[in-house]
């Protein structure tokens, strides 16, 4: 039993280890997704520790100290998604009278054929705005139904799991869609009208993940946020981006997307609001997002019941209240942050210019 305490613990300070380190092989940048899931088995192995193992020998203690500093490394991460942390954007007061914008976000898993659930929850919900996420032209011909109500849509099916759909109930301008990075991985870029004299800028994402089946390193991926954060940096309107990023909350890369855009995360100080995996509640984390402007404030956010597929849909509310820096404050970036920035789009001949800059106005 103590060899195998003393096997799991060098183990995990190894997965613990391995993010720290710039590769952007897909076998080191996957270690940054079950953090929670680390930091508990880390729990564990210092509870056995404990048990077990003979203090009065210095390789116990080394053990246990490696233990206790992987699991404080690890909460460092994710505690800023507990409500242990002060939150980042502003529950919105039931008194403001700005105009609101709720959106639902799904990836319905190409295969699945369960598009009831999802019409269904679009019918309890109601959001204004549904981005679906891997939909191909049989999805496309079932959620044909809201096309009533959301006269205003951008679709790009495809059978290759990244095809996009958005519908809304509001008007759509200077719709586009573009393939930032790779040829078959579309994104979305529109202006919505919010009310006659407001329009938000919103981004819809879908990169590949680095997987041994994708991509054998997450450049791409970290390209694609990076282009779009980088278009945003001098936004000064509202704005939203929302899909699929294929990382994590706390990623280094989605930390750095938020330092450059200077977008806000409502998640912080508030819950992980894990959206995959819908099958295994033991390997859950955050990968459906909504990032957006100091301009909102949040009404609600939560995942909603499963409806077929791999991911949980997600749900948020937001009402439109521009603040001033000191209510709601996100990362800040740093002359490193933008060095580093520039350094990876330029590795990669890539440019915030390629990124379609719809109108967000006041």
């Amino acid at each position: 039993m103590q060899t195998l305490l003393y096997v799991l613990t060098a183990l995990l300070a190894l997965l613990t280890v391995l993010p720290w380190f710039k590769a952007r092989a897909w076998w080191v940048r996957v270690w940054d997704f079950p953090r929670a899931q680390l930091a508990v088995l880390l729990a564990l192995a210092l509870l056995g520790q404990g048990l077990v193992l003979d203090f009065s020998r210095p390789p116990a203690w080394l053990a246990a100290g490696a233990a206790l500093a992987c699991l404080l490394y690890q909460c460092w991460w994710i505690l800023p998604y507990t409500r242990l942390w002060r939150s980042e954007v502003r529950w919105a007061d039931a008194g403001d009278d700005g105009p609101r914008l709720r959106m639902l976000a799904a990836n319905v898993l190409m295969t699945n054929r369960h598009a009831d659930a999802l019409l269904e929850q679009v019918r309890q919900y109601r959001p204004d705005v549904l981005v679906t996420l891997e939909t191909d032209a049989w999805w496309q011909a079932q959620l044909a139904p809201l096309e009533v109500d959301y006269p205003y849509r951008i679709a790009c099916p495809l059978d290759n799991l990244y095809g996009m759909h958005v519908y809304s109930r509001l008007p759509l301008h200077e719709a586009r869609i573009e393939y930032l990075v790779e040829p078959d991985i579309p994104s979305m870029h529109a202006s919505l009208q919010l009310r006659e004299n407001l329009r938000v800028r919103l981004h819809f994402l879908h990169p590949a993940p680095p997987s041994p089946t994708e991509n054998d390193e997450s450049t791409e991926r970290d390209v694609e946020l990076l282009m779009v954060a980088k278009s945003l940096e001098s936004e000064t309107g509202p704005v939203v981006v929302a899909g699929d990023l294929n990382d994590v909350a706390w990623s280094p890369t989605t930390r750095l997307f938020r330092r450059i855009s200077g977008l806000l995360d409502p998640r912080v100080g508030r819950g992980m609001v894990n959206s995959f995996h819908a099958r295994y509640w033991f390997a859950r984390w955050p990968l459906d997002h909504f990032f957006h402007s100091d301009d909102f404030e949040l009404v609600r956010i939560a995942r909603l019941p499963a409806m077929g597929s791999d991911h949980f849909p997600v749900l948020i509310e937001l009402q439109y209240h521009p603040s001033n820096a000191a209510q709601q404050q996100g990362l800040q970036a740093d002359a490193a942050d933008r060095a580093e920035a520039r350094e990876l789009l330029a590795e990669e001949g890539a440019s915030a210019g390629d990124v379609p800059e719809p109108t967000a106005s006041v």
